[in-house]
């Protein structure tokens, strides 16, 4: 790849200050770091993921599939190299060493945690299961491996309102995220469903700072301008939106819609990608940076393709890698019957 090339790619991108932003200059201090890890993915057979969060280079630059947790699960089942670099944050790597236990999976962020995963342990689902034996356990995709384990059914914010609706038991306890939980309840009520649903009290620091104040300022000073939310926002600003969807769903809604302006309340990656396709388009107002995601730079891609450390490489034992395939298998089966009316394998 050349400089000229990757400046073609990301020059259209203005978010986060200077973080995310692209001169020619700049990208020709980029390129050699891009272009040896695309020899090295060649030699190494080697796939790189990206999710939409982490900063645009690596998704511009180096990523084979790019896309939220929902499509990259899906995308890795098919794939045929050795080597897995998840460029996102831990849990999403010990998604793909759980459907992939013969791959090695790396993760190379810097600070691979999460707020929302790190909110709840496998000790507090045993105990949420014996305080509430006749709920069915439904786990966001933002867990760990030991969380998804003691769970019936995995989701993602994607899927998650099409899954709890199909799944036989009206009794729900949800976990880890508060505001999805209330999110769920609502449109649960919405869809004037029988699903009684119970949940946890987690959060992600992101999607938490976005209010509905914010919201009503921006309607006012832009009052063309659509708002586009994550079910991670609380439910006042879900309520006060325009679309509300997993990150895919987003980028989908405005790159279709015949709107020009838009409010995105989610991580300013998603905002990188949308200027970076669709530059006719406007975003209006302002994004979050979540510090895990962006701790995956692009020399610690290359690092991690040369000699991985210790800490990078996803081991998970096997009986618990078992346990939590039942969920993400469960997920895959019911987000497939939610679309064609028949319960299917896995994800086509």
């Amino acid at each position: 790849m050349t400089a000229q090339e990757l400046y073609i790619k990301l020059k259209n991108i203005r978010v986060g200050g200077q973080v995310c932003q692209y001169s020619l200059k700049k990208c020709e201090e980029l390129v050699p770091v891009v272009n040896e890890i695309l020899r090295l993915k060649k030699e190494k057979n080697a796939v790189i993921l990206a999710h939409s969060y982490v900063t645009p280079e690596i998704v511009y630059g180096v990523a084979d599939f790019v896309g939220d947790s929902y499509k990259l699960s899906c995308d890795v089942l098919n794939t045929s190299a050795d080597v897995i670099v998840f460029v996102a944050v831990r849990f999403m790597g010990e998604t793909a060493k759980i459907l992939n236990p013969g791959k090695q999976v790396i993760v190379p962020a810097r600070d691979p945690g999460c707020t929302l995963a790190d909110s709840i342990t496998a000790e507090d689902v045993r105990r949420l299961r014996q305080q509430f034996p006749d709920h069915a356990f439904i786990c966001y995709v933002n867990t760990s491996v030991d969380v998804k384990a003691e769970c019936d059914v995995c989701v993602t914010s994607a899927n998650v309102y099409a899954i709890v609706e199909r799944l036989p038991n009206d009794k729900i306890y949800f976990l880890p995220d508060k505001f999805m939980g209330l999110n769920l309840v609502n449109e649960m009520k919405r869809r004037k469903s029988s699903k009684q649903v119970r949940f946890w009290s987690g959060s992600c620091y992101v999607h938490e700072e976005y209010t509905e104040e914010q919201v009503f300022k921006i309607r006012l000073e832009y009052p063309d301008a659509k708002i586009v939310s994550h079910p991670e926002c609380n439910a006042q600003v879900v309520a006060n939106s325009d679309f509300v969807g997993g990150t895919e769903q987003m980028l989908d809604y405005m790159r279709k819609s015949p709107a020009k302006q838009f409010l995105m309340l989610t991580e300013c990656g998603l905002s990188s990608r949308l200027q970076a396709e669709f530059p006719d388009k406007d975003l209006v107002g302002s994004c979050t940076l979540c510090k895990y995601m962006k701790s995956n730079l692009l020399e610690d891609v290359l690092q991690a393709l040369k000699a991985p450390r210790q800490g990078q490489i996803v081991t998970i034992e096997e009986p618990a890698r078992l346990k939590a395939l039942k969920s993400l298998q469960a997920m895959f089966q019911y987000a497939q019957g939610a679309k064609t009316g028949v319960v299917q394998p896995l994800c086509e």
